[in-house]
């Protein structure tokens, strides 16, 4: 039998993260790595990685603290002075609070430090441009940027390819993606704010929603 490559998965727990795994499944052994950084919902969200990761029976898997995130705060994922907007993003609306200062960067550079020990050949990120939330590290451009990083410094023999397979999708397309996967949406978890029930109100949520609701679908998680 032909050895399959093998493709580092940012594995948050949310939806785009999920479905990027299934995905990635259908060409790749999968490595799923997950940041804790003090994010107001870091238990709930390791739960859903840790249940996507067992849905799948995939045993290579790594989360890392990086709570130096927290300590430099600088965004209502983690400061709970700082509220968390509620609604759907305005285009040309700037940058919300919670964006992570530069989260995507740090996450790379240690997916890549991790890639390049165990050979994997990709590194697979559910960062979406079109219906996101005008985070600058969720652009293409930063991940052809990014990518030029990793050739110019990683060993010569590595070759490191970076996969945004959802960049260019609304969150509809992405739940129906899902479905047609058949990946565990019903495992994952968005919400900024609760980690019992899904708020329904903040940005992640209503983006969430909106798409299950232009999929003609029912998001299975519940909400308060």
């Amino acid at each position: 039998m032909t050895r399959r490559d093998t493709a580092v998965v940012l594995l948050s727990g949310g939806l785009d993260s999920c479905v990027c795994l299934a995905g990635v499944l259908t060409r790749y052994d999968a490595a799923v790595l997950h940041l804790d950084y003090g994010q107001r919902t870091q238990v709930r969200e390791r739960a859903a990685f840790d249940a996507i990761a067992d849905h799948y029976g995939i045993t290579r898997r790594l989360a890392v603290d990086v709570s130096h995130l927290k300590a430099i705060g600088g965004t209502s994922l983690i400061d709970d002075a700082l509220p968390v907007e509620s609604g759907l993003p305005v285009a040309g609306g700037g940058v919300p609070s919670t964006y992570v200062p530069f989260r995507n960067g740090n996450l790379l550079a240690i997916a890549t430090s991790w890639a390049e020990v165990i050979g994997a050949q990709a590194l697979v990120i559910g960062a979406v441009q079109e219906d996101g939330s005008g985070y600058p590290d969720c652009t293409e451009a930063f991940y052809k940027a990014f990518a030029a990083a990793i050739d110019a410094g990683t060993r010569p023999q590595t070759r490191l390819e970076i996969l945004t397979p959802l960049i260019h999708l609304d969150k509809a397309a992405i739940v129906r993606r899902g479905l047609e996967l058949g990946a565990p949406l019903h495992l994952t978890w968005s919400c900024y704010v609760s980690q019992e029930r899904a708020c329904g109100r903040c940005e992640s949520c209503r983006l969430r929603l909106r798409g299950f609701a232009r999929a003609g679908a029912t998001d299975p998680i519940p909400y308060a």
